[in-house]
């Protein structure tokens, strides 16, 4: 469906993409915004009554599902999938510690710590939780101001981590366990007989060495801790052990838990903060979800999964031809004033200025180009030069030196990519 304003920006029910082609042909209305969809009339309506919806969540740790669903007759108005990039903020900021770690002390002479005497406020979470709330709030914010929601429909899960680990266990195991007796190194002499797990050489020094590695996306579980020489640990480097020539010692690194624990430590905040909001929330279960998705005989997807989300879901959906809008979590750039080397030194000058000819980097614009060695038609975001001959990422490519004369803007840079 496409949501539609009247000329006093006042919103009306959502129509059909043929009457929206309708409007726009005949000059009845304009392109308000191009993500999501939405025309505004060129007229006034007056007593107008829009028809009451509700938007449905279903939170992840990459990916969240997202709709707007009319409960009256089951339609879809509105389905997306928005893919977070908090793996990426955390990148970010392991990146930035260890430079400034090692720059601090290469050129300075010791300090005492200063971070220790300092508390982290009540319901305090980590940036790359944060920033997942945040997409979510945003989206339900904005769908608001182009629908009339009355309500919403919220996921409210609970992974418990150890079942998903070990699906029999039971009783005081839950208290007990993997390491009880034990030290994490104790515990991997006895478990790996005080031998290299790769070479089989004793009476050396080992080094606790992770199966998948960190830069991999392995954690410090201890079923992905191992023992190994130095040589070992050296030759294996960035591999995998699979990769290394170890499937056997690969099979035993337990799927991380990273995404469970994600969820697990935003439900509650997620909630919270859209009661802010001000409209009433319905909770469901995880299993409630899928059981409505089954009966309803749908498939597994993240944006279907959010329209079956909680009692109130319909007997029967409408889903046919409904294609979700893919949302990617981009950011609004970076605040560092220039960029650095491996070294943690300044490789490039200070940032230029951040809108050029109208144009700023992360823009969504067309391009029509109709003379010299690039003629086409790209659509795709710019990344500006203050030389005004701008670079657009399209799909699988970047075309370099496009001049801003040939570019149209069709969606200002919002933080977020779509397709």
């Amino acid at each position: 469906m496409v949501f539609v304003l009247d000329a006093n920006k006042r919103i009306l029910t959502p129509c059909k993409p043929k009457r929206a082609r309708i409007l726009l042909n005949s000059g009845k209305a304009k392109v308000f915004r191009r993500y999501p969809f939405t025309i505004i009339l060129k007229k006034e309506i007056l007593n107008a009554t829009p028809r009451e919806l509700r938007v449905k969540l279903d939170p992840g740790s990459k990916n969240t599902g997202i709709a707007v669903l009319d409960d009256t007759n089951g339609k879809v108005v509105f389905a997306g999938e928005i893919e977070h990039r908090g793996q990426n903020i955390k990148k970010s900021l392991d990146s930035r510690r260890a430079i400034r770690r090692g720059r601090r002390f290469r050129n300075t002479r010791y300090r005492q710590a200063r971070w220790l005497n300092r508390t982290r406020p009540n319901g305090w979470l980590a940036p790359s939780l944060e920033s997942r709330i945040a997409n979510i709030l945003t989206w339900v914010k904005r769908l608001s101001k182009f629908s009339n929601i009355k309500s919403i429909s919220q996921e409210l899960v609970k992974f418990d981590t150890q079942q998903m680990d070990n699906p029999e266990i039971s009783g005081v195991e839950y208290q007990q366990g993997t390491l009880l007796g034990y030290e994490v190194r104790e515990y991997l002499l006895e478990k790996w007989q005080r031998k290299c797990a790769y070479c089989g050489k004793s009476n050396t020094a080992l080094e606790i060495e992770h199966i998948i590695p960190k830069s991999r996306g392995g954690s410090n579980k201890i079923s992905n801790l191992t023992l190994a020489c130095n040589k070992c640990n050296l030759s294996k480097g960035n591999k995998t052990a699979e990769e290394f020539g170890f499937k056997e010692i690969q099979k035993q690194a337990k799927k991380p838990l990273k995404d469970a624990a994600a969820v697990n430590s935003t439900r509650w905040k997620l909630y919270n903060s859209l009661k802010i909001v001000g409209l009433p929330i319905e909770v469901g279960s995880g299993g409630l979800t899928k059981f409505n998705r089954i009966t309803r005989k749908l498939a597994k997807e993240h944006w279907i999964d959010a329209l079956c989300v909680g009692r109130s879901t319909p007997e029967k959906l409408v889903i046919e031809k409904i294609k979700p809008l893919q949302i990617k979590a981009t950011g609004h750039g970076s605040r560092q004033m220039c960029l650095i080397d491996k070294y943690g030194f300044p490789r490039t000058k200070a940032k230029s200025a951040k809108v050029v000819k109208g144009f700023q980097t992360g823009d969504i614009v067309k391009a029509i180009v109709n003379k010299g060695k690039k003629i086409g038609t790209y659509i795709g975001k710019v990344a500006i030069r203050v030389s005004g001959s701008f670079n657009i990422s399209t799909l699988g490519k970047v075309i370099q030196g496009i001049s801003y004369k040939y570019l149209t803007k069709l969606h200002s840079c919002d933080g977020y990519s779509y397709a």
